[in-house]
């Protein structure tokens, strides 16, 4: 069976529980979350902190991790253009079937191409999608350096390093933006809460006025 044959059987299904009965019993409307920027620029710890308050004000949660991810769902990629944007469109799948389930998903992923952040803004709904820029300077991130990966880039041992020899392309209509050399994690959660709140509230606003 080839991929046309395989194109041709499938049909999709529809179920009686929808995403607004899902959203309904979690008492708030789901959203992606969608953090990018450089390595060491505080993506993770951001979503961390995002995560902890929300969850603590009883919204329904789920962090989707660029190092977790690619230990288990995209462990067979590595990190050439094609495999990055392969990456990308995995987790924009990921995040729109939990974003069906009613969650607030965060992402945590360089997700270096404006091309693959356009394409999953379009996937997953504008009215749906968070994009927050992490605008840590590339010189906060090479101090950080975490996971020693900026040291191995400049000494020639790690090729395809965002930011070095690989292009990172800026956000250029951010929801948000972010700079972790200015703000602690838990002021960014605060300021990112804020944001989101004032999203869900207009998106209840409109369904609201669509349903009238």
């Amino acid at each position: 069976m080839n991929i046309k044959d395989q194109a041709f059987n499938i049909h999709k299904s529809s179920f009686s529980i929808t995403r607004e009965n899902r959203e309904g019993l979690n008492g708030h409307p789901g959203m992606v979350v969608w953090l990018t920027g450089l390595s060491g620029s505080g993506k993770s710890t951001i979503a961390n902190a995002l995560e902890k308050r929300l969850y603590a004000e009883g919204r329904h949660t789920y962090i989707l991790d660029g190092d977790n991810i690619r230990s288990g769902l995209c462990s067979d990629l590595g990190f050439s253009d094609v495999d990055r944007i392969e990456n990308i469109r995995r987790i924009t799948e990921v995040s729109k079937l939990m974003l069906d389930a009613g969650l607030v998903v965060i992402t945590a992923f360089i997700s270096p191409f404006r091309s693959e952040r356009k394409i999953a803004r379009e996937l997953i709904g504008n009215d749906n999608f968070f994009e927050v820029y992490v605008k840590t300077p590339l010189a906060v991130c090479e101090q950080r350096d975490p996971k020693g990966l900026y040291k191995m880039a400049r000494n020639g041992s790690l090729r395809n390093m965002t930011g070095i020899d690989s292009p990172y392309e800026c956000p250029e209509s951010p929801s948000a933006i972010i700079d972790t050399s200015s703000s602690t994690p838990y002021q960014v959660a605060g300021m990112l809460i804020s944001a989101i709140k004032s999203r869900s509230a207009n998106s209840c606003h409109l369904a609201s006025a669509k349903t009238r």
